[in-house]
């Protein structure tokens, strides 16, 4: 089974949270799936500017990407937030080996809005590199940066990097670990399972907003991109990954139509 893990940077801000999800994603890759992760990195992203006296922007929930930011994004998310991981996944027994977009034009991607900055949408996923380090035994982690074939470098929102690299790696998994228990409905509570129909309806109450209305936006662009279910699951329960893997009603599962 092809799976694809994204993991939101607040689980990974705890090294205890990193070092234990690291080894549910090596158990899961030592047991045959072949497995991407992608992750973001927002929260070390945010202290990491406001170490240097640099404000934090966002303009409908994304991060206005001034010069200092690109800087910043290469520094975090390529770097430090990626490699970290990397460390704790091949600690863990997994071969992983750290990306971004911008390698092999893994991600490519366009200026959204220049009011933005260099915050980008994404155009085109090539899974070459995926697919050769999966064949090889490798574990792909992989940091919401991408570029375009005029060397620009673009930030991107991690679930949509997550959505485009699921669909182009063709995973039949894509899991959201993430700090909410899954998709709450008006009455707050989980809903197990979701229809693409369902999640919209969701949004266009109002019941989902904010983070939720982005990740539900993107399991939706994934299902329609090919990936059979998404799941978005509490990254802080015990053995979740396993227990995701192995059917588990945690979390909230997304399919196309029920």
């Amino acid at each position: 089974m092809k799976i694809l893990v994204k993991l939101g940077g607040t689980l990974l801000d705890d090294a205890d949270s990193q070092q234990r999800l690291a080894a549910q994603i090596a158990a899961a890759h030592a047991r045959g799936c072949e497995t991407v992760v992608v992750h973001g990195g927002g929260k070390q992203m945010t202290r990491y500017l406001s170490d240097r006296g640099i404000e934090s922007r966002f303009v409908g929930g994304l991060r206005v990407t001034t010069p200092e930011t690109v800087d910043a994004l290469l520094k975090v998310f390529a770097g430090s937030v990626n490699h970290e991981l990397v460390a704790s996944l091949n600690r863990a027994g997994a071969l992983a080996v750290g990306l971004s977009g911008i390698d092999a034009f893994l991600v490519e991607a366009e200026l959204m809005d220049a009011a933005l900055g260099a915050v980008g949408r994404v155009t085109k996923a090539n899974p070459g590199l995926l697919h050769l380090l999966t064949a090889g035994g490798y574990l792909p982690v992989v940091a919401c940066v991408a570029g375009d074939r005029q060397g620009r470098v673009y930030n991107v929102n991690a679930d949509q990097m997550a959505v485009a690299c699921a669909a182009a790696f063709g995973a039949q998994q894509l899991i959201f670990l993430t700090d909410v228990e899954g998709v709450l409905d008006g009455a707050k509570q989980v809903r197990p399972v979701l229809s693409a129909a369902e999640s919209a309806r969701l949004i266009g109450e109002g019941i989902a907003t904010g983070g939720m209305l982005t990740k539900l936006n993107a399991a939706r662009s994934a299902l329609e991109g090919g990936v059979s279910q998404v799941r978005i699951a509490p990254g802080a329960a015990a053995n979740v990954l396993e227990r995701v893997l192995a059917g588990e009603p945690i979390g909230t599962r997304l399919v196309q139509a029920l």
